[in-house]
C-alpha cells in the first residue's frame, strides 16, 4: 500500500487505501470463467493496475469490450516500444495489426515481462475480440488501423515541431479517446455531443502529454537507444541536445523547458472538462474522470520540479486512492482540477519565461471550474491539512489506548503468577 512513513504522514488516505486494496482483491476474484477473457483480465491487472480497476467499474458488456480494446492497444505499444525489432520488420506489423486481431492463431514475440506474455499469448485476445458485438469490433478495428499507421509513421520521423508532437499524441492517445467514445456510443449508454471528436481527441492528448512529460528520464535512457518525444521546437529553446536536460549543470534550463511542456499540456484541460461534463452513465464517468484527475495532479507535481530529470515523479498511491474514492460527480472533477491548478499556480516563478502563459492557462481552467457553480460541493483532494491533523490526533489516541490495554493485560498476568 505504500511506505509506513508516507501513510502516517497522510492519515486521511488510510481509509481510501484500504478500500483500494479490497477493490483490487475483489477484481482478482471476479475473473470470468471464459479462458480467453480470463487471460485478458489477468493480463490487464498485471500491465496496468489503475486502468484495470477503473475498467472493472464498467457494466459487463462494455467492461469486456474496453478490456480487449486496451490490450490490443497495449500490444501495439509493445511492438512500437521494442527497440530490438528491426524497422523493416516492425513497420509492416504495425500497419497490418488491425488485420492480425482477426486471426486467432497470430502472435508476435516481443516486449518484456508481462507484455511479452501478452504478445506470446495474443491468440487469447484475438479470440475474446471475436466474441464481441460487430459494432464494437468495427470501432476497435478502425482505431487499431489508424493507431498502427501513425506509429509506423513516427518510427521513421522525429518529433521536431509542436505540430508533430500533437500529431504523434493524436496517434498514441487521441485516437484512443475517439475509440472509447465510439464504444460508448455503440453501447447506447452515451449520446455524444456535436464536437465529440475534438474533445475526445483533446482528452487523449492531455493524458499522453502528461505521460511523456513524467517519463523523460525513462525514455532518454532507453537501451539500446533513447526515445525522444519532446518536440525540438520546445526543448531547442533551452538546450542543444535533448539529453542535456538531465545534466545537473543545466538544471535552470531543464526546469524552464519542463514548465514550457506542462504549459503546453494545459491547453487541453478545458476540452477534457467539457468531455467529462457531457457524460451521463456514472460508470463511464468514473472510468474517464479518474485518469484525468490523476494527470492534472501529476502535472502539478512535475511543474518546476527538477526531480523529473533525476528520477520518478508521480502521485502517491494514497492520493490516487483518495481520488478514486471521492470522484463521483462532476462537482468532484471541477473541485479536483481547481485544487490541483491552485497547487500548480503557487509554484509559478514570475521569472520563468512562460510564467504569463502558464498563469493564463491556469486562470482559464479555474474560471471554468468556478463558472460551473458547484465548487462549494467539492470534496478536497490536496487541502486536507485540518483533517490530517485530526486523523493524526485520533491515531495517537488509539495508540495510547492500545498501549494502556497492553500494560493493563500485562499487569494482570503478573498478578496471576
Amino acid at each position: 500500500m505504500g511506505s509506513l512513513s508516507t501513510i502516517l504522514g497522510h492519515p486521511d488516505e488510510i481509509y481510501p487505501l484500504l478500500k483500494l486494496k479490497f477493490a483490487i482483491t475483489k477484481a482478482q476474484n471476479q475473473i470470468p470463467l471464459d479462458p480467453h477473457l480470463a487471460f485478458c483480465y489477468s493480463t490487464l491487472s498485471k500491465v496496468s493496475k489503475t486502468f484495470s480497476l477503473v475498467i472493472q467499474q464498467l457494466g459487463t458488456e462494455l467492461r469486456n469490450t474496453v478490456c480487449v480494446f486496451y490490450l490490443i492497444l497495449r500490444a501495439l505499444d509493445t511492438v512500437e516500444d521494442d527497440l530490438s525489432i528491426p524497422m523493416e520488420t516492425k513497420v509492416p506489423v504495425l500497419i497490418a495489426f488491425h488485420r492480425h486481431i482477426y486471426d486467432p492463431d497470430w502472435h508476435f514475440s516481443c516486449g518484456t515481462k508481462e507484455c511479452k506474455v501478452l504478445m506470446d499469448e495474443f491468440h487469447h485476445v484475438s479470440a475474446a475480440f471475436l466474441q464481441l458485438e460487430k459494432s464494437y469490433q468495427e470501432a476497435i478495428k478502425d482505431i487499431a488501423k489508424r493507431v498502427g499507421a501513425g506509429m509506423a509513421k513516427f518510427i521513421c520521423k522525429e518529433v521536431e515541431t509542436v505540430d508533430d508532437y500533437d500529431e504523434y499524441c493524436h496517434y498514441a492517445a487521441g485516437l484512443v479517446g475517439l475509440g472509447l467514445s465510439k464504444l460508448f456510443l455503440a453501447s447506447e449508454l452515451e449520446t455524444l455531443t456535436p464536437d465529440w471528436e475534438q474533445i475526445s481527441n483533446s482528452t487523449g492528448l492531455f493524458l499522453e502529454k502528461t505521460h511523456i512529460i513524467k517519463s523523460y528520464l525513462e525514455d532518454i535512457t532507453e537501451i539500446p537507444k533513447p526515445r525522444m518525444y519532446w518536440p525540438r521546437e520546445i526543448w531547442g529553446k533551452y538546450v542543444d541536445k535533448l539529453e542535456e536536460l538531465k545534466n545537473e549543470e543545466k538544471s535552470t534550463e531543464s526546469v524552464q523547458c519542463l514548465n514550457h511542456m506542462v504549459t503546453n499540456a494545459l491547453i487541453h484541460v478545458e476540452d477534457s472538462l467539457k468531455f467529462m461534463a457531457a457524460l451521463r452513465d456514472p460508470a463511464i464517468f468514473n472510468f474517464c474522470a479518474i485518469p484525468q484527475i490523476v494527470d492534472i495532479g501529476t502535472l502539478a507535481l512535475c511543474y518546476n520540479n527538477v526531480q523529473v530529470f533525476r528520477g520518478v515523479v508521480k502521485m502517491r498511491r494514497g492520493l490516487i486512492a483518495k481520488v478514486m474514492d471521492r470522484t463521483k460527480t462532476m462537482a468532484d472533477v471541477y473541485g479536483a482540477f481547481y485544487d490541483f491548478s491552485c497547487m500548480l499556480k503557487a509554484k509559478v516563478d514570475k521569472n520563468d519565461p512562460n510564467a504569463s502563459k502558464t498563469l493564463n492557462r491556469l486562470e482559464a481552467i479555474q474560471k471554468v471550474c468556478r463558472d460551473s457553480g458547484v465548487l462549494h460541493k467539492r470534496k478536497p483532494y490536496v487541502n486536507d491539512e485540518g483533517k490530517s491533523t485530526s486523523y493524526m490526533l485520533l491515531i495517537a489516541i488509539l495508540v495510547l489506548l492500545l498501549a494502556i490495554v497492553f500494560v493493563y493485560l500485562g499487569a494482570n498476568r503478573v498478578m496471576e503468577y
